[in-house]
């Protein structure tokens, strides 16, 4: 069953999360990772939550999911988004 990381950020440091997002794409790809929102346009038609930029990807598996997040190829990769952005990451799996 697919699993999705849906990820709302507030960047504050656009050149680090540039080099954030050329070193973490590779790895998203590895673990199966495919990009399918990317701040796209976006109307809040209820409630009141305004996220930043939105980021959703689809990985094969919850469990392919948390490979990436715990690789040894992202995790060093966490402190840089961290250093660039204010965010929050949910993991959900697919129907």
């Amino acid at each position: 069953m697919a699993a999705y990381l849906i990820v709302d950020l507030e960047i504050n440091d656009s050149e680090k999360i540039a080099e954030y997002r050329r070193a973490a794409g590779p790895t998203v790809v590895k673990h199966g990772g495919r990009l399918l929102v990317a701040n796209g346009a976006r109307e809040v038609l209820e409630g009141s939550w305004t996220p930043k930029e939105l980021i959703i990807i689809e990985f094969p598996s919850m469990q392919e999911l948390k490979n990436w997040y715990n690789s040894e190829e992202y995790r060093p990769l966490i402190d840089v988004r961290k250093a660039a952005a204010r965010g929050n990451l949910i993991a959900i799996e697919g129907v």
